[in-house]
Order: C-alpha cells, then structure tokens, then sequence
C-alpha cells in the first residue's frame, strides 16, 4: 500500500511586529500546516523578540523574507501597506493586508488589479467578518431597512496614524454593506480630532440604493468600551452585543401571546467568544493553499476604503466649513 506523501507546509512571514502583528505570528506558530518563516519590524529588537518566542528568525527589512515566503501578513502603518504588498505580490507571494488596505483609492485598485493579472491572492483584515456573532446572523438578516452601530473604545496609543474612521468605523462599514448589499446614495459625516491630530470621534448616516439606512458611531476616546449593532428589517429587530456575546432577536410569530410584544416572539441567543483572529488567518491559509478567492478579499477590502473616504471627505469638508477662521459659519 502507498503512503502518502505529507502536505507541504506553506511559508509564512509576518511583516509588523508591534501591537496585532505579534499575534498574527503567534497564531500561525500554532498551525501544523505553516511554517512561520520569519518575522520582520524596523525595530529589531521587537521582531527579535517575537522571532525568539516561536524559534524563527526575526529581519530589519522586509525583503529578507521575499524569496523565502508563499504568503505574508502585512501588520505595519497604513502609509506602508502599499509598497509592502507590491513588493511581495511582485514576488508571487499571497497577501494578506491590515485594514484599511491603503491610504488611497489609486493604490487599492492597483494592488487588486497587479493580484489578479498574476493569480494571487488578496485577502484584506476585517476582523468582524469572522466573528462568532456575524457568522450566527448570516441566516437571520434579510433586507435590513436601518441599522444602528456603536463602537467605542477607550483610549489606546495605536493605530494612530490614521482616524477612527479608518481605524474602527470601517469595520461597520464593511459588516453594514455586507448585510445590505446594495451601493450607497448618499453619505452625510461629523466629526472632530480629540487628543490627537487626527478624527478621534466620527458619526455617519449612510444611504443605501436599497432605501435601508445606517448609522455609524465611532469613537477611541470614549470611558468604556461598547460594541453594538441593532438592525430592524421587515419581519424582526436584531440587536448585537459584542462584549457581551449575545444577540436578542424580536421575530414576528402570531402563535405568541403571551409576550412583551403580541405577536412578536423574543430570543435571546448566546454566542461563543471564539477567537476570530486565528479564525481569518486559518481562512487566509485555506485561501492559499487551495488556490481559493477568500471572503473578505482586495475587492471587499476596496469596497470598505471607498466608503470610509468618502465618509472622511464629508468630516473634512464640514471642518472646514465650520472652523476655518473668518469663515461665516465661524464658531469661535
């Protein structure tokens, strides 16, 4: 009888060692299927220690790890995802980028396009995607006509280098235009720059072609944190809980007479915390090694940047607006 062969392990490298990117190299450390092949920061004595953890080797420069590599996480500031992720993609290396996936437009569609002219693969981190809670509500939401979100966040010296807008809020963005699937009509933004040079708090009101509405809260300065979506479609209310782990879900049931509600039946529904992080990367090496467009691919990822900067036009328009001195609509 013939034996078979074992699988070859895919080569993974970790670009980033700071905050999230020390995760992402533990996580693949744990895969049987992977082999972390090395680790790269600027500041070497991070990538080193991180290296030193999982028995890897830990580089200053990023194309130490081009040639050694079948796939790369990309975990640096935002400015840096581009000419990182070409770099790679220019060495057939899959990709998988932090969110926001660029700081422009111009280099989103670049990226998706050089990929897809070579056959590689984007897959872009919007973590939410596979979070326990979502995952259970793709066979509840149908054709949401509002939706509501919170996400709030006590103040935490990362992400920095971009607003809250392309920090936290996209990833509502990203879950909200998912359950509608419609394009958006209009968009109206506020926000305003707390401690730091950049939107620290943001609200949007997104209009989709379907008729449904969103709005979207994000702040990075709040007392506490809080991560909440309610959605109301025709037949049910849905509210999320996050950090609670918990959905409460008010459906439409005529059987029902004795609840709150007549005719409404009221579920609360708990979910598993899970670790939705080791889920994406587990989906990002199935991607790879299967030869497979991921769910949340560069499209996806584009898709959620397009919106997030039309919602950070809007905020700096109305700045603008209304706190540039000796204009009319001068506050001061």
């Amino acid at each position: 009888m013939e034996s078979k062969q074992p699988k070859k392990k895919i080569r993974v490298g970790v670009v980033g060692t700071g905050y999230l990117g020390k995760y992402h190299a533990d996580k693949y450390a744990r895969m049987e299927n992977v082999e972390l092949v090395g680790v790269a920061d600027i500041d070497r004595p991070a990538a080193e220690e991180v290296a030193n953890r999982h028995r890897t080797r830990a580089f200053a420069d990023h194309r130490a790890l081009l040639q050694t590599v079948d796939a790369v996480s990309i975990v640096v500031p935002t400015s840096l995802h581009f000419d990182i992720s070409r770099d790679f993609l220019d060495h057939n290396v899959d990709v998988l980028i932090e969110k926001p996936m660029t700081t422009t437009l111009e280099q989103a569609d670049e990226l998706v396009a050089f990929a897809e002219s070579k056959g590689l693969i984007i897959q872009v981190g919007h973590l939410e995607r596979f979070n326990p809670a979502v995952v259970a509500l793709r066979g509840i939401v149908n054709r949401p006509m509002f939706i509501e979100s919170h996400r709030l966040s006590v103040y935490k010296d990362r992400a920095l280098d971009v607003s809250v807008v392309l920090d936290l809020m996209i990833h509502d963005i990203d879950l909200i235009s998912n359950f509608v699937g419609a394009g958006i009509s209009d968009i109206r933004a506020a926000g305003i720059p707390v401690i730091t040079e950049q939107v620290d708090i943001a609200n949007a009101r997104l209009e989709f072609d379907s008729g449904c509405v969103a709005n979207v809260t994000a702040s990075r300065v709040s007392m506490k944190n809080e991560r909440k979506i309610r959605l109301f479609q025709r037949d049910a209310y849905i509210s999320v809980d996050f950090a609670n782990h918990s959905i409460t879900l008010v459906r439409r049931n005529e059987e029902v007479r004795d609840s709150l509600i007549p005719g409404m039946e009221i579920r609360q529904l708990q979910f598993d915390k899970g670790d939705a992080l080791e889920d994406e990367l587990k989906a990002f090496i199935q991607a790879v090694g299967e030869r497979k467009t991921p769910e949340v691919d560069g499209r996806v990822g584009r898709n959620a940047l397009q919106i997030a900067l039309h919602v950070m036009d809007q905020i700096n328009t109305t700045n603008k607006r209304f706190l540039t001195p000796g204009s009319d609509d001068d506050i001061s």
